[in-house]
């Protein structure tokens, strides 16, 4: 995974989905973390986060539970631990489906 700054319409962002789109019980693996806009943080602090949080590439991730209030926050559970974090945030990841390399 790089630290660069990438462009959301470069091929490899295309290629895999955005785990804030996935939804309850959807499993797969962390390709890329790739810039979104609107975070209302920078993107070197969101990427900084999402790393220390796990969401390294190759981790296992699978999306547990969806909150009350517009399916937001959702836990996601990354190898083996649990996380809450805003779907919003959560589009910054890039997940390919388990089998697909």
């Amino acid at each position: 995974m790089s630290t660069k700054l990438r462009d959301v319409s470069h091929p490899d962002a295309a290629a895999g989905l955005r785990l804030g789109r996935c939804p309850k019980g959807w499993r797969g693996l962390v390709s890329d973390l790739v810039p979104i806009e609107g975070s209302g943080i920078a993107w070197s602090e969101l990427e900084r986060r999402l790393l220390e949080m796990g969401f390294v590439e190759g981790a296992c991730v699978e999306v547990l539970h969806e909150g009350p209030i517009k399916r937001d926050p959702i836990a996601v559970r990354v190898d083996d631990i649990t996380i809450a974090v805003r779907r919003a945030d959560a589009t910054a990841i890039v997940v390919l489906p388990l089998g697909v390399n």
